[in-house]
């Protein structure tokens, strides 16, 4: 079975499921929300969030999929394009960190650890560019759910994510509250440093050939 992760852009972000490409909680004020529902232009409002922050900042959803079929999907971005995160009694988040908005498997591929890729990805992600951490704003009424999303009581999907996920992929509490503590994942001391640096090896030693002529030939350069 093959598990890729690739960047959310304009050209692939059909591949998310039409309630997610409909979602702006995190996008939007939440007026200009009801507004854009009223006018159905949800998707619309959805897609120019994302051109906006890949032209200012980059990168700021990986789509998750198995053998070629989207089955999850993160968004993260500076808090500062995030109007919700200023209505959480634990905000704001801190001006270091980047904010984790939502992490979601879709059913068909539950249960196969596709959240914590998909936070592995993320962290990847702004490892490499720099970034010092990713926070979260967590949902600490939700039961333990091992792919990142969360559930309502009427069972409809939820755009907090659980703390009991966030936990168990490494965030720790760095604002506590009894029902929406923050959450963060120090990005200095992330988990795929070592997985980066072995890759990189391999890479490297792929490029070089053993020369098995006399000594006194020139060594064999490396390509690439």
């Amino acid at each position: 079975m093959s598990r890729t992760c690739v960047g959310v852009t304009l050209d692939n972000i059909e591949e998310l499921p039409k309630q997610s490409r409909r979602c702006v909680y995190w996008e939007i004020p939440p007026h200009l929300s009801d507004q854009a529902e009223e006018f159905g232009t949800l998707e619309l409002e959805k897609e120019a969030w994302v051109s906006g922050v890949l032209l200012e900042w980059g990168s700021c959803g990986r789509i998750a999929h198995v053998d070629g079929v989207p089955a999850g999907f993160a968004f993260y971005a500076p808090p500062t394009v995030v109007p919700r995160a200023a209505a959480f009694p634990t905000a704001p988040v801190s001006p270091d960190a980047v904010l984790l908005c939502g992490v979601h498997v879709l059913p068909d591929f539950a249960g196969e650890g596709l959240g914590r890729l998909l936070v592995q990805d993320v962290v990847r992600d702004l490892t490499r560019r720099g970034v010092k951490a990713v926070e979260a704003f967590a949902d600490d009424g939700e039961r333990p759910r091992s792919e990142g999303h969360g559930r309502t009581d009427q069972g409809t999907p939820t755009c907090i994510l659980p703390a009991a996920f966030l936990r168990a992929v490494g965030f720790k509490t760095v604002a506590p509250h009894p029902r929406w503590p923050r959450m963060r994942y120090e990005l200095r001391t992330g988990f795929n440093w070592k997985e980066d640096v072995e890759a990189a090896i391999a890479q490297l030693l792929g490029t070089v050939t053993i020369s098995t002529a006399p000594a006194a030939a020139a060594p064999a350069r490396a390509s690439g």
